[in-house]
């Protein structure tokens, strides 16, 4: 094998790749990237028989060959490279990297030991690459972390015709974010647990404008939807791996099995009290004050007329109090919540002013503006009952919705009342 390609697309490409590489591998040669040349490209792959990442990229190949080398010795490598062209050429059990007058010579692994990638499942449907990013960074926050309970370690991905719904919860809270796309079959219905982690290594690498393909063992058309709130059948959760590409790039991964809660029915018909607040300066305010909350301290907030105190404070140690303008009503007039849990809400929600419009300027080739000042929106019932954070301003995906198409659900805290 022997080959020539630049310094910053090699290094990104084998950057990109080694992010899947396990910390811990079971077996040695799990640790290697493997390199394939031919066809003037290079394609960079690895798998661990849980997650396998694939990269292909422009490269003047003179030699075609295969090669299995360390993954993260070579990112290192290349991360440190001059910005020059790289010569890669292969001879035994080494391989060799020139660039300029840098040289290094690595052991390769074994390649007839490690594992085949495995092949993509039918495409399920297509959905725009900036749209699926800003939707997996608004839900995957809300996803446990504790592997104990493998289910709320997934993000469930229900679709409903033209309709993508992204859901995820920790018991606490649960976000849910609907998107359109375009499904490989007209009237698709079919749900899929993808892990967390693995969404949103996927969503920091696509782009808007870029279509990435969703493809994994999905259902029948017209089955009903994920949660069961639909007329018809409830689809099951497809099993096997899911698949993510978008360009020259494709992720896969081993779906989490189990059933996703019934999570539309956890949503209220309706509240007895709404704020409406100014998004920047509320979200200021509560990160300034919850420095002084400690773990399990929580954030209060008190409504009056045309205000909000929010307040925390650690016992005997530290107290923090800041007044921001609101618009309330409403009989319920105090609720507390986790400092964490709330600023994750008020960062996912106003990611809706991201959006779309972002997306069809960069179809465009235009660059979109910034979003200006907007508002949350803010709906709960009482002090110890799931409080709602909409945007302003999200009316969903089409008119007639029934609600915002990101909505975050939180458990507020319990806090002794004051005399």
């Amino acid at each position: 094998m022997r080959f020539r390609v630049g310094r910053e697309t090699l290094g990104e490409a084998v950057a990109w790749v080694a992010r899947a590489l396990p910390s811990r591998p079971v077996v040695p040669v799990l640790s290697g990237l493997l390199l394939q040349a031919g066809d003037d490209a290079l394609t960079l792959s690895c798998f661990d028989y849980e997650v396998s990442a694939r990269v292909r990229i422009e490269a003047d190949v003179k030699e075609p060959g295969t090669a299995l080398v360390p993954g993260r010795l070579l990112a290192d490598i290349t991360r440190s490279l001059p910005a020059l062209d790289v010569e890669v050429a292969s001879d035994a059990d080494l391989v060799g990297l020139t660039c300029g007058s840098a040289e290094f010579s690595v052991v390769s692994l074994p390649v007839a030991e490690y594992p085949v990638l495995p092949d993509p499942p039918p495409a399920a449907g297509t959905v725009d690459g900036g749209v699926l990013a800003i939707a997996a960074a608004q839900v995957v926050p809300a996803a446990s972390r504790d592997d104990t309970l493998p289910m709320l370690t997934a993000v469930c991905l229900d679709i409903d015709g033209e309709t993508l719904t992204l859901a995820a919860t920790d018991r606490y809270r649960l976000a849910v974010r609907d998107v359109r796309w375009d499904p490989a079959v007209p009237g698709l219905r079919a749900v899929a647990m993808v892990p967390a982690r693995t969404l949103a290594d996927v969503a920091r690498t696509v782009s808007a404008g870029v279509p990435v393909t969703i493809a994994f063992g999905a259902g029948e058309p017209g089955t009903g939807p994920a949660d069961g709130t639909g007329p018809g059948r409830e689809p099951r959760p497809a099993d096997g791996v899911i698949s993510f590409e978008g360009g020259d790039r494709r992720v896969t991964a081993r779906l989490i099995g189990g059933e996703f809660i019934r999570y539309r029915s956890r949503f209220p018909a309706e509240f007895g009290s709404r704020a409406v607040l100014p998004a920047d300066l509320f979200t200021e305010a509560v990160r300034r004050v919850s420095l002084v909350a400690e773990r399990a301290s929580p954030v209060r907030l008190a409504f009056g007329p045309g205000n909000v105190v929010i307040e925390a404070q650690t016992d005997g140690r530290a107290r923090a109090v800041e007044t921001v303008p609101a618009d309330f009503e409403g009989d319920e007039r105090v609720i507390s919540f986790s400092p964490h849990y709330l600023l994750d809400g008020l960062a996912a929600a106003a990611a809706s002013a991201v959006p779309a419009r972002q997306a069809a300027a960069s179809r465009d080739g235009d660059e979109a503006p910034p979003p200006g000042p907007g508002e949350i929106r803010l709906e709960f019932t009482a002090a110890a009952k799931p409080a709602l954070i909409t945007w302003v301003g999200d009316d969903g995906l089409a008119p007639g919705d029934p609600g915002p198409a990101f909505r975050y659900l939180v458990v507020p805290l319990r806090v002794p009342a004051r005399a």
